[in-house]
């Protein structure tokens, strides 16, 4: 079964948690691509270079198949599998988090350690905004000058946005539109084609 909506946030958010003297700050992000997640990651190692650790998690993509998780030094499984948690509760997807921990002389045993990540990522997100999102098909029409009006039609009638266009020998044109209408969206170009309408859908 296609996946055709998601839920991610809407913005980035922060939350705390302090325990024993140790502070765990956590940071919240929407992503969409591994160097999105590497950029949010490398700023935050720059602002809190003084940091003991930089423990996050990650995933990426509607079916939620894509996720890593880290735990920076701290025990095994006590740091980026908490985080992961609360994605995986929240039922998230295209979201870093990265727990900010500065050690207060006290350690906290690995049980101690679960609890901490755990409550600073979901503070993070108890302060988010989350919103659903269409997962979204992209399609490249190409077509005659004379067929533009039924292209556009087209567009209209799949409310699809333009991405990228050229105007050569021929009308070239990115779209994207919601990938739930995508069969629809097939059985209208075929049935333009079927009345001799120059218009070609990849």
């Amino acid at each position: 079964m296609p996946v055709f909506d998601f839920k991610t946030l809407q913005a980035p958010a922060s939350g705390t948690y302090k325990e024993k003297g140790s502070k765990f700050l956590a940071f919240a992000y929407p992503v969409s691509s591994s160097a999105d997640i590497k950029e949010k990651l490398d700023a935050l190692r720059k602002e809190y270079y003084d940091a003991r650790h930089h423990c996050y998690a990650w995933m990426l993509g509607p079916d939620q198949k894509n996720f890593r998780a880290a735990d920076d030094g701290e025990p095994n499984h006590s740091a980026g599998d908490p985080i992961l948690g609360q994605i995986r509760a929240k039922g998230l997807t295209d979201v870093l988090i990265v727990v900010v921990r500065y050690f207060g002389g006290i350690k906290l045993g690995v049980g101690g350690l679960i609890t901490a990540y755990k409550a600073a990522a979901d503070d993070a997100l108890q302060n988010a905004v989350v919103i659903q999102k269409e997962v979204m098909a992209t399609v490249t029409l190409t077509y005659d000058y004379d067929a533009t009006p039924e292209a556009m039609r087209l567009l209209k009638d799949f409310n699809a946005t333009i991405v990228r266009q050229d105007f050569t020998e021929r009308c070239r044109m990115e779209i994207t539109f919601s990938l739930r209408v995508q069969e629809k969206f097939q059985e209208a170009l075929l049935l333009l084609q079927a009345l001799g309408t120059a218009i070609a859908g990849e």
